[in-house]
């Protein structure tokens, strides 16, 4: 897979047992672009590839790409 042009922050929460048990990575400035995983090396897998994912649709359809802001990466 061809790497993103920007490295965005993202967020790792563990998942409770309710939500399914392992991982969950978000990335703050693209809204709804999340995934999760059984480790959370999985969940940054995962995450590469909805953020990816997340890019192409919003360049196929127009819709404006945020510059990444800078933050610290957060772990919960």
């Amino acid at each position: 897979m061809k790497k993103p042009a920007f490295e965005y922050p993202f967020e790792i929460r563990p998942l409770s047992k309710d939500e399914g048990g392992g991982y969950a990575i978000t990335f703050p400035d693209l809204p709804g672009c999340r995934s999760d995983g059984a480790t959370p090396e999985q969940a940054i897998e995962n995450g590469r590839d909805a953020l990816a994912s997340w890019l192409e649709v919003a360049r196929e359809f127009g819709d404006p790409i945020p510059e990444p802001k800078r933050r610290r990466l957060m772990y919960a």
